[in-house]
């Protein structure tokens, strides 16, 4: 019975990796969703040893095909933050 506990240890550890894109939520316009799953597909299997190539090659691609201002973060165990100011032109009274 021991056996059965290491088990279920040695399965929670387990991580689990996808070989397909998974998307959660996205508004992009479905031929562009495609394109860019199709880029991400490619980057990281080019790139498999080298996260940061990656990301560079997804976001040179997605800022050539549909303009600039794309982020593209590739690897494991990351965080962000994001934060803007808003500077209004009109003048406060």
């Amino acid at each position: 019975m021991a056996e059965g506990g290491d088990g279920k240890k040695e399965e929670e550890s387990k991580k689990i990796v996808h070989t397909y894109p998974l998307v959660r939520n996205c508004d992009m316009v479905d031929e562009m969703k495609v394109e860019a799953m199709e880029l991400c597909v490619t980057a990281c299997e080019k790139h498999a040893a080298n996260n940061e190539a990656a990301a560079r090659m997804i976001k040179e691609m997605m800022d050539k095909k549909f303009g600039p201002s794309w982020h593209a973060v590739v690897g494991e165990g990351y965080g962000f933050e994001i934060s803007y100011e808003y500077f209004s032109k009109s003048p406060v009274f």
